[in-house]
């Protein structure tokens, strides 16, 4: 109810000759037993103020206060003590008047608004677009919101939980016990609400549900923008105070598709990137390293938090929140906008598929299947010991299309890597028989995860120019980064992702490295075969965290024979990634060759490039080639700007496995070519002849791996190549080239 000043007039009298009558303002049994038990859908109903016949009652729930008395003007009433912390009494008023509470406990006593004397803080808009599971800033409706609520400063709690009996706010304010603070239920969204005056910025709060069998459950909120510092679990109130400074960033982003775009991308794990490092101190040094290097993007492994280390981020129960290990979400904020102030965008990898079943988080949120799927079958993720959302329902959808657009919005995100989509995609991922059910038309596939990345990709595009979507798919799914409204052969429309990871060139061409050079002719498809299905997406070729821990081996270790050739494996590979079709990208440590896997409490082996290390020279020269092969990329539109077209590129030879040679032109989009060649096996090859455009006068060198600034052994050609008029591999002329051992040579016109 609406407060209102302190009436003047008389206070409503009795008729003449009527019998006298005790008028009571306590509450009845049955709302002192809901109340009490968590389970009152409508507490504003009862508690505060209310005209009553004989003037305004006026109701709190405070236990353990000593007493509790109304303010009103110059009007003071001491309430009645009800017992169990119930307090009324009758204010001799005609109207509701503005007042506050005066609640004296042992030893202290306290002035504070009473908060069932507001209306809902949350608008008929909001419930609207909630309950048809379309608010796109649904983080603007649910959660904790600091504000100022009919002229008073105070948090608007809100919460989904459409099966709870009942929900209270629990946090350091109520010393975690929210008997004094049950939150209204507004209509069939399922929503609760409840303004809390005078609760500020960096509160603790969790929610106290009481389930559908009576116990209660208290849970981190879902919408939290800001968490505790794991291993605790409470949520923070939190708002954002950050000012921007990447305005001139933001604006030109979206000028170039990316998949027509320079796209190389350095992914690391922010927490061990530089272990005990803050968001702000990485500011310091992150864009900087990554700027030298020349990297376009970096792609961060999740920062959403998470409770153990160990997942690397990849189990969320924090979806709203940047992981508190290293800071506030303002000082993440910071980064980004260094990062972008450094010309660096920023991709983050994103987790819809599945979250932990922590009793604190999601899971069975407000005592029932919620955010997962009600078929268990459905909701155990086989491999990972987790829940799969429910994608179905449109509330889960929307919390997570909201997400999406939420960190691109909140946090200026570039693009989203979005985690382990096979696993939502098929039914009969990772099960059995028997242990999953065909959808409507008989097939495998997940209709409710199709529909819900349709709509994750489409909204993100539209509500957030210049930001790319970028799948983690590891099959042949038809049109991952097909337009959601063209149809293919399969009958389903685009996923909608703008680019994809090519995963099954990642794994035929590690197999082929991993081969001593003398096996590797009966390998070569392994390194052809990718050029088959090219351009049926437009696709990252991804050396990720996946491929360098659990036994798989760094990728200089990966390579075959003593540590000289691992290196020039290594080089030549990287070479041919940058100049095969695709976009790039390098997990952090192998851009030095760092020979240890990856491990997220110790992060890479920095000390390898100490200059008093004795073989510091050997890794410099690997760091020294792909800074060179991130400049020469981002100066040759040959190698990025027909990724996605057949004419990009042509094969010289691609058939010459006994020789261990691959060569192929890739052209811009004006014609202009650039011909890269690589010798994989360790045997220098003098005069060979290569077939080339007729209408190039002469070639250079733009890069050889085996210069001895990278470590090589400076086979190399510092004069310009001129074409024979020799046919040759098809074509009008051709080149002799000196094939330096284990390495790939860019050449581009003279």
């Amino acid at each position: 109810m609406t407060a209102r000043p302190p009436a003047r007039g008389p206070v409503p009298q009795q008729q003449p000759g009527a019998p006298a009558r005790a008028v009571s303002a306590a509450l009845g049994t049955e709302d002192r037993e809901r109340l009490l038990a968590g389970t009152h859908h409508d507490p504003h109903s009862v508690l505060g103020a209310h005209p009553v016949p004989g003037g305004v009652a006026v109701r709190a729930l405070r236990p353990y206060a000593l007493g509790v008395a109304v303010l009103a003007g110059d009007l003071q009433l001491e309430l009645t003590h009800d017992g169990q912390g119930f307090f009324s009494g009758l204010l001799p008023l005609r109207e509701v008047p503005e007042y506050r509470l005066e609640v004296a406990y042992e030893g202290s006593v306290v002035r504070a608004e009473d908060p069932y004397r507001f209306l809902p803080a949350l608008g008929e808009l909001d419930l609207h677009l909630i309950g048809e599971g379309r608010h796109e800033e649904l983080w603007r409706a649910l959660g904790a919101e600091p504000m100022t609520h009919q002229g008073v400063e105070g948090t608007r709690f809100t919460v989904w939980a459409p099966d709870a009996r009942g929900v209270r706010v629990a946090g350091g304010f109520d010393f975690w016990d929210g008997t004094a603070y049950p939150m209204r239920s507004l209509g069939g969204t399922g929503v609760w609400e409840l303004f809390v005056p005078g609760v500020g910025e960096g509160e603790l709060y969790k929610f106290e549900i009481t389930r559908p069998d009576g116990t209660r459950t208290l849970r981190a909120d879902p919408l939290a923008r800001r968490t505790e510092v794991p291993p605790a679990t409470s949520s923070v109130v939190h708002a954002s105070h950050y000012e921007w400074g990447d305005a001139e960033w933001l604006a030109r982003r979206g000028e170039r598709p990316a998949h027509e775009a320079p796209f190389s991308v350095y992914e690391l794990h922010l927490p061990s990137w530089r272990p005990g490092l803050t968001y702000r101190q990485l500011a310091d040094e992150l864009p900087a390293y990554v700027a030298d290097l020349g990297f376009t993007h970096v792609e961060l492994m999740p920062v959403a938090e998470h409770p153990f280390g160990g997942s690397w981020g990849y189990q969320v129960t924090g979806f709203y929140a940047p992981t508190a290990r290293l800071g506030t979400p303002d000082d993440f904020r910071y980064l980004v906008d260094a990062l972008h102030r450094a010309g660096i965008g920023v991709i983050v990898d994103w987790v819809p598929a599945h979250f932990p079943r922590d009793a604190w988080a999601l899971a069975e949120f407000d005592g029932r299947p919620l955010y997962e799927h009600s078929d268990p079958l459905r909701a155990a993720h086989p491999d990972w010991g987790t829940l799969e959302f429910d994608f179905g329902r449109r509330e889960v959808r929307n919390f997570l299309v909201a997400n999406a657009v939420y960190w691109c919005e909140e946090f200026h995100i570039d693009g989203l890597r979005v985690d382990a989509v096979a696993s939502m995609l098929y039914l009969d991922y990772s099960r059995e028989p028997g242990q999953w059910t065909p959808n409507e038309h008989g097939g495998r596939e997940n209709l409710d995860a199709v529909a819900f990345l349709q709509e994750m990709n489409a909204t993100v595009y539209r509500r957030v120019p210049g930001v790319v979507t970028v799948a983690e798919e590891s099959t042949a799914w038809d049109g991952v980064t097909r337009a959601t409204h063209h149809r293919g052969p399969s009958g389903f429309g685009g996923l909608g992702f703008g680019l994809k990871w090519n995963m099954g060139w990642m794994h035929d061409s590690l197999q082929y490295m991993s081969h001593d050079p003398v096996h590797r002719a009966h390998h070569h498809g392994e390194m052809t075969f990718s050029m088959v299905y090219a351009y049926s997406e437009n696709y990252v070729l991804p050396l990720s965290h996946d491929e360098v821990v659990h036994g798989k081996k760094s990728l200089v270790s990966k390579m075959p024979g003593d540590w000289w050739r691992q290196r020039a494996d290594l080089r030549a590979y990287l070479a041919f990634m940058w100049s095969h079709p695709g976009k790039q990208l390098l997990f952090m440590g192998q851009e030095f060759a760092q020979g240890t896997e990856w491990s997220e409490e110790r992060g890479p082996d920095w000390w390898l490039l100490d200059p008093s290390y004795g073989a510091a020279a050997d890794h410099r020269g690997v760091l020294d080639l792909v800074r060179d092969l991130n400049s020469r990329y981002r100066a040759t539109p040959a190698l990025w700007e027909r990724d996605a077209h057949p004419d990009g590129f042509e094969w010289i030879t691609g058939d010459a496995a006994d020789d261990n040679v691959l060569a192929f032109l890739r052209r811009a989009a004006d014609g202009t070519p650039l011909l890269a060649v690589s010798n994989f096996s360790p045997v220098v090859r003098h005069d060979y002849r290569l077939g080339v455009p007729a209408e190039v006068p002469a070639w250079r060198e733009t890069l050889n791996t085996d210069a001895t600034r990278y470590g090589g052994s400076g086979v190399t050609h510092p004069d310009p190549l001129t074409p024979s008029p020799t046919p040759w591999h098809g074509r009008p002329a051709s080149v002799r080239l000196t094939l330096p051992p284990l390495a790939t040579v860019w050449l581009s016109p003279a």
